[in-house]
């Protein structure tokens, strides 16, 4: 297992420290119990009428392995915008406050999921003809913070990291080349816990070999001078429930108009 601190989200810097060092940083206390117990019931109808409709082997991620998608249409994952103790975390990271919200979604494997490959959610969008510049070479254009719907433990699939490996301009290894050292690098945390990651660094999923599913749900975020361009998904009837601050950060990926 991957030995981490869980930072108490009232200690931003402390966070912000961690997280500019390794890529990534494990949170606690960004949700109550009534927001995760929301959260935990959202994510288990969803996962339901998912694998209804798309059985195990045709899984979008893998056997077994799901992505959510986009989800934030539902008030479960419209909360994650704009929770008071991720925000100011966020906002220390881009060192502005003028980030967007570019959606919500997360993943969950079921029992039977095997190993997936480490790989960073981002490609060099630079493309330095010249190979000077890489997109390593910059502050954090994309966060996510993943929120932990059951504990993560070595045996239900939970994520793992390679520390440092945001900045890294090496290979990310094949599975096959991959040292044991990397697969053991397993976050073993507690419900609720937000892991909040730079979407360069390395990072894969773990076997299922439980008897549970393993949900975690997310949320992104895009640097004030970073923005690819969103598939507007948010209706505007839970764009209304969000606070003035959430509407701010939703201001790229509400619909126009309703249908």
């Amino acid at each position: 297992m991957l030995s981490i601190e869980i930072v108490p989200c009232a200690e931003i810097d402390r966070a912000v420290a961690i997280f500019h060092r390794d890529g990534f940083v494990a949170v606690g206390g960004t949700l109550t119990p009534e927001q995760l117990a929301f959260a935990q019931a959202g994510a288990k109808r969803v996962i339901a009428e998912q694998t209804t409709a798309t059985p195990l082997d045709k899984a979008n991620r893998g056997f077994a392995r799901y992505s959510f998608g986009f989800q934030t249409h539902h008030p479960e994952w419209a909360q994650l915008v704009d929770l008071p103790g991720v925000l100011p975390i966020a906002e220390k990271i881009f060192g502005s406050p003028d980030y967007t919200c570019c959606g919500a979604g997360g993943d969950y494997s079921l029992p039977g999921a095997k190993i997936q490959h480490l790989h960073a959610d981002m490609i060099d969008f630079l493309r330095d003809p010249e190979g000077r510049t890489t997109f390593q070479d910059l502050p954090t254009p994309f966060l996510v913070v993943n929120f932990l719907m059951v504990d993560f433990t070595a045996l239900n699939g939970a994520i793992r990291f390679v520390p440092c490996t945001h900045r890294s301009r090496q290979p990310v290894p094949s599975l096959q080349d991959e040292p044991e050292w990397m697969r053991r690098a397993i976050v073993c945390a507690p419900a609720g816990t937000a892991l909040y990651r730079d979407v360069r660094c390395w990072h894969g999923g773990t076997a299922n070999d439980s008897t549970e599913t393993r949900p975690m749900t997310s949320v992104g975020y895009y640097a004030p001078w970073f923005y690819r361009g969103e598939e507007r998904h948010l209706p505007h009837a839970i764009y209304r429930t969000l606070s003035p601050r959430g509407q701010h950060l939703c201001r790229h990926v509400v619909v126009e108009t309703d249908a």
